[in-house]
């Protein structure tokens, strides 16, 4: 059955026919919030310089290279770099030069950074692509083997010069003596 509409009485009240009080008009739309311009915020200090560096595709498997990844997180960067001149892994090496690019970035930014002062504030490994090779097997069938990457990003930050180096937590195996 199709429906009635409505009578020039029922606009002027603003009701339905059936009683039901009308819908008011939709105001219009507001600009999305990541349009709409944000107010500067007056900064007091200069913030402490951040520099990162980013290295694709290493053909290393991620967990290999996380375990090395694990000895360099949150330390300054000069012992950083010579924890990882004497590590005995293959992903040392990657890291370090990823490691010394970040310091440079940072170098860059700033002329009056003090590069004694920088420290590994973000450390962290993502597998990449996976590249799958085939290898043929017995009976038709067929063995895959997937050569994993990594990528590697290492942020390095300049430590306020009132804060101290975090204190090492104690070994999985010591316990701390009070």
């Amino acid at each position: 059955m199709p429906k009635k509409k409505k009578t020039a009485s029922s606009k002027a009240t603003g009701r339905s026919r059936r009683g039901k009080k009308a819908k008011p008009a939709k105001p219009e739309k507001r600009t999305p919030r990541l349009l709409r311009r944000r107010k500067p915020v007056e900064r007091v200090e200069a913030p402490p310089v951040e520099a990162r560096a980013l290295a694709r595709y290493v053909r290393i498997s991620p967990q290999k290279v996380r375990l090395v990844i694990d000895l360099i997180r949150g330390r300054d960067a000069g012992s950083a770099l010579s924890v990882l001149r004497f590590t005995k892994k293959r992903a040392a090496k990657p890291i370090e030069k990823v490691l010394r690019s970040a310091i440079a970035n940072a170098e860059q930014k700033s002329e009056t950074l003090d590069v004694d002062s920088l420290y590994v504030k973000r450390a962290v490994v993502n597998e990449g692509s996976r590249s799958k090779r085939i290898r043929p097997a017995p009976y038709g069938r067929a063995f895959v083997y997937k050569h994993r990457t990594s990528h590697i990003e290492i942020a390095v930050a300049e430590r306020k010069s009132g804060a101290a180096a975090p204190a090492p937590s104690p070994a999985a195996g010591q316990e701390a003596t009070a």
